[in-house]
């Protein structure tokens, strides 16, 4: 199974700013934590390299590279999207984790999106995520959270799920 996590502004699908994250929000940085931990996580090595601990604990990182036989210490080096896909777990879910090129590019083949809305805009944004379209997608959980001390933005953490297509027989 391979799904997609994100923190996303909600107006604007936008992920960052000056190959960094939009904002510190550490219930989100939790959420992804719980979510990931114990799973294979997928990135591209901009994202590899930006992490505060690289690779990340607990978790089995696949790094996207387009360099023939580059490798990354703690990590699996992956030459394409379809390597990185071939690569992950088939019996667990795979969490695409960034940056906005690998979204993009798993988007037609992940089964499901961990997204946090952010409720606010970056108009200095200059990375963002594809469109969430409602005919591919559903909204299956939602849970709203306002901003408090350590959280200076209200967001909300949803999950969606592809939508499956059915055919009708007639008899």
């Amino acid at each position: 199974m391979i799904s997609i996590i994100v923190a996303i502004a909600d107006k604007n699908n936008a992920i960052g700013r000056k190959g960094e994250l939009l904002c510190h929000l550490p219930n989100d940085l939790r959420h992804f934590k719980e979510i990931t931990s114990g799973s294979t996580v997928i990135m591209g090595k901009r994202t590899f390299f930006s992490l505060p601990k690289h690779p990340l604990p607990n978790r089995r990182n696949i790094v996207i590279t387009d360099i023939t036989g580059e490798q990354f210490e703690g990590a699996e080096a992956a030459y394409s999207i379809e390597d990185a896909a071939r690569l992950a777990d088939e019996k667990k879910e795979n969490f695409i984790i960034g940056g906005g090129m690998v979204y993009k590019q798993f988007m037609p083949i992940a089964d499901k999106l961990y997204i946090t809305h952010i409720h606010n805009v970056w108009d200095d944004a200059d990375t963002f995520f594809p469109e969430i379209n409602s005919n591919e997608w559903q909204l299956s959980a939602i849970e709203h959270h306002q901003a408090d001390e350590k959280n200076p933005y209200d967001y909300s953490f949803a999950e969606y799920e592809r939508k499956k297509e059915f055919i009708i027989i007639k008899n």
